[in-house]
């Protein structure tokens, strides 16, 4: 009897050894996943992917490939969906509304003819600062203002100290050829040089007037200057020293320096153009990417793009060579889409827009944070992957090398060419041309919704690629370069030259006719085109219509070193080339 007991004591004991062992089991694998996320491996770090929301392409492709239950999954091999007979709500390469809008910046009759106004005595000369883009809206501004004071222009000088190694950077913009000087002779009269005083050269009197200056600004700053005690000033660091609300008449003459005689000189325009056609030979097609994701750029930037301690060392080390940098919230900033997209978001957004794999991507830029583990993820997406360096040789570009303006200038004819244009930020470059590509025919420019966007790659992963795409899509109307976009008047002039872009008034007469009498018929195919965008472009809250600060209002009241030139640094933090810098090197990094 005492062993068959010992016996059922021995197998109650060992059935409830088992039950506890199952239960602190199932209790540790419950918790696995919230511990795993808690404490990630110690390698995690040493990759470059977004930290807590963002998973490197590679992990993303590889699960979805062999996790048949992942819900995020990236089409690998997808073609655009026009090529395809997909459907969208828009043409991938080209505005519908396009056809009804046409740059338009001739002078009116009631413009004066430069040498019915032009002092005779008065002389302004310009000194101009930072890179490409910031001295080509010096150039064009300084003739504006030479209009403004009556006074006839010198050719302007272009600053060498803090960018240009040219000579005077006439390999690289052409404004003291014929062509640039005879092109405005019956608005501004340009002389190359100043005339000798008393057989001697003249030296004239410099100063410095406020960013975004009004003409009553020039009027009352420089215009005594020039009345009381000299006949010749020239303005230093002439960088967005003119206010973006101007008269009419002056916002077009702003138009045709810009858009007509500013031009690049012969060497760089036959480049460029060679560059265009490597990549017309290509593909039908292309989009144009100006990516910023140097480390400069993101070391003023003060966002985490989750590269662990080595990015927070590497980029700190960088910010430590301005003294003048407020550090940022990583997390506010992004949240206030104040952060460039990285490589991968940029590409993951064409993708959601209907650009498939077999789209051929140029990227323009300078030197990528992380090099090629960063650069993965976009040429997985679009293997189709150019730039500069790879569809010309060593010896083509060897004339441009050691010149980063004449470089910067060559992208600058690429992206212009381009059938789509993108960016990751709202820089100098991106800006101008945006506002140049509306002028030229509303050609399309994509800027992406940062501040939107922001929380949608923060929750891809909990959803659907099909669900990711349709809200990409509906984040991005109002940033697709689409006509009206943009209130008149708002952002930069450069940006969003308005007063420059005139409606067909004909073609738009037809359409809205046509609308009136469709009760009575079926619309022809342009009508109905026109009819459906426009009602689909009103789709979207105005709250997602980005919002540009009001820079001008009464910045003339204020000294240079005044408080509201102190505000503008703040208020335009995610527009880099607007931040306002004395030190040479910063002012170089942002210029484009």
């Amino acid at each position: 009897m005492a062993l068959p007991r010992r016996r059922k004591l021995h197998y109650h004991r060992l059935r409830s050894l088992v039950q506890v062992v199952s239960a602190i089991s199932g209790t540790l694998l419950l918790l696995f996943p919230f511990l795993s996320f808690l404490f990630p491996s110690p390698d995690e770090s040493e990759h470059f992917h977004l930290r807590h929301h963002q998973t490197s392409f590679n992990t993303v492709v590889k699960d979805s490939v062999s996790d048949r239950n992942s819900v995020f999954k990236i089409p690998v091999r997808a073609p655009s969906l026009l090529s395809t007979g997909g459907k969208l709500d828009r043409d991938l390469w080209s505005s519908k509304n396009a056809k009804f809008f046409y740059g338009c910046s001739n002078s009116s009759a009631r413009f004066a003819k430069a040498e019915a106004i032009t002092h005779p005595t008065r002389y302004l000369a310009i000194a101009t600062s930072g890179g490409l883009n910031q001295q080509r809206t010096g150039i064009t501004d300084a003739v504006v203002a030479a209009r403004i004071l009556n006074a006839t222009l010198v050719v302007p000088k272009l600053d060498q100290k803090s960018f240009w190694k040219d000579a005077r950077c006439q390999v690289t913009v052409s404004t003291s050829s014929c062509p640039f000087i005879s092109f405005l002779s019956k608005d501004v009269k340009i002389i190359k040089q100043l005339p000798k005083r008393g057989g001697r050269t003249w030296t004239p009197y410099t100063m410095r007037v406020p960013r975004k200056c009004s003409e009553r600004c020039y009027l009352n700053r420089v215009l005594p200057v020039l009345l009381k005690r000299h006949n010749a000033v020239q303005l230093n660091k002439f960088d967005y020293r003119l206010a973006n609300r101007l008269d009419t008449g002056l916002q077009k003459l702003r138009c045709r320096v810009n858009y007509h005689a500013l031009q690049f000189a012969n060497p760089i325009l036959e480049m460029g153009k060679i560059l265009v056609q490597r990549l017309r030979m290509r593909s039908k097609h292309y989009i144009a990417l100006h990516l910023r994701f140097e480390p400069d750029m993101l070391a003023f930037s003060g966002c985490d793009y989750g590269g662990g301690e080595k990015e927070k060392n590497e980029l700190g080390a960088i910010q430590k060579r301005w003294k003048t940098l407020h550090k940022n919230n990583p997390d506010k900033e992004r949240r206030q889409g104040r952060c460039p997209l990285a490589p991968e978001e940029v590409g993951l957004m064409l993708r959601a827009l209907g650009y498939g794999s077999d789209v051929h991507i140029y990227v323009a830029s300078g030197e990528v944070y992380g090099g090629e583990e960063t650069l993965r993820p976009l040429k997985a997406l679009f293997p189709n992957f150019y730039s500069k360096d790879t569809i010309a040789t060593k010896e083509e570009l060897g004339p441009f090398l050691s010149f980063s303006s004449r470089m910067a200038a060559l992208d600058f004819i690429v992206c212009d060419e381009s059938d789509v244009f993108v960016t990751n930020n709202n820089g100098n470059m991106a800006r101008i041309l945006a506002g140049r590509r509306k002028y030229f025919g509303h050609k399309p420019t994509i800027r992406p919704n940062a501040k939107k966007l922001y929380h949608l790659f923060l929750s891809r992963n909990n959803m659907t690629w099909e669900e990711f795409s349709s809200r990409i899509r509906t984040l991005q109307k109002g940033f697709m370069g689409e006509p009206k976009e943009v209130r008149p008047g708002r952002g930069e002039f450069h940006e969003n030259p308005s007063t420059c872009i005139c409606e067909d008034s004909e073609a738009m007469g037809k359409v809205k006719a046509d609308s009136r009498h469709k009760k009575h018929g079926k619309l022809d195919d342009s009508s109905r085109k026109y009819v459906m965008v426009s009602d689909d472009q009103n789709d979207y809250d105005d709250n997602d219509v980005p919002e540009w600060p009001d820079l001008d209002e009464d910045e003339d009241e204020e000294d240079e070193s005044g408080s509201k030139e102190k505000h503008l640094s703040n208020v335009t933090g995610s527009d880099y080339g607007a931040v306002i810098s004395d030190e040479p090197e910063l002012e170089a990094m942002l210029s484009d």
